[in-house]
């Protein structure tokens, strides 16, 4: 089967590609850096061809209200445009979990606008909502960082490996089309502020991380359980120390 992922090249893109081509799939990665643009439409006709499958995991590079509005609309529309032309019979896309319960904010929003795109195009699609990656914690403690202190809500909070992602993924992609969405998540639930705790106790970093019912997370403040799955998730299988002690070793 081939199976065009846009965002190929970057983290769970390149993961995707790995795991696809290893079950006998034809994995193409399409990025800017091999030659595909859905900003511009640039090699998506020619990249299209004969697929069967396309996995969208790209990502805005700015989050920045009109910027990823613009980037997840634009990019979206021509690639749904060009799958219609092609024949692809299944668009997998990956979202946030949690968008609908965040809608103020800015990245939230454009991703909630990809996602009525890919339900009005009439293509048959999955929806893969995750939550936060492993690979993104450290980021998330310097964007909480005021003062040289970490601020974190106390909130319930269930983040995954991007190994898990892919698998999840890559697993929808060559199933039936959902035509709806299902919900990923990691193995264990912490309270938010507790896990940046024993996150920055782990990677030897001696900030404080300060309890912070206010503390916003990428611009929201998030509620009890905007950032968890509900029910019937599908729950990865590494934990963060067993993620840690891996990325550590390479």
């Amino acid at each position: 089967m081939k199976i065009v992922v846009i965002g190929g090249t970057g983290l769970i893109g390149s993961k995707l590609v790995k795991k696809l081509g290893e079950h006998g799939h034809e994995a193409v990665a399409a990025a800017p850096n091999t030659g595909v643009d859905t900003l511009t439409g640039e090699g998506l006709a020619e990249v299209l061809k004969g697929a069967q499958v396309v996995i969208d995991v790209s990502n805005s590079p700015s989050f920045e209200r009109e910027a990823v509005m613009k980037f997840f609309q634009t990019s979206t529309g021509n690639l749904l445009a060009a799958e219609a032309a092609a024949g692809v019979g299944h668009h997998v896309a990956v979202s946030i979990v949690g968008t609908e319960r965040m809608p103020e904010n800015d990245y939230f929003a454009a991703k909630i606008a990809q996602e009525k795109l890919i339900e009005k195009s009439g293509i048959p699609f999955s929806l893969v909502h995750s939550t936060q990656f492993f690979e993104f914690a450290r980021g998330i403690a310097d964007e909480g960082t005021v003062d040289g202190k970490v601020h974190i809500a106390p909130v319930l909070f269930q983040p995954i490996a991007g190994d898990d992602v892919a698998k999840a993924v890559g697993r929808t992609a060559v199933g039936t089309p959902l035509n709806g969405r299902i919900e990923i998540a990691g193995p264990t639930t912490y309270r938010m502020d507790e896990f940046f705790r024993k996150a920055l106790a782990a990677w030897g970093d001696t900030r404080e991380v300060v309890t912070d019912p206010q503390a916003r997370y990428f611009g929201s403040v998030p509620g009890e359980r905007s950032l968890v799955p509900g029910d019937g998730a599908q729950l990865g299988t590494i934990t963060y120390r067993d993620w840690l002690d891996q990325s550590t070793a390479k």
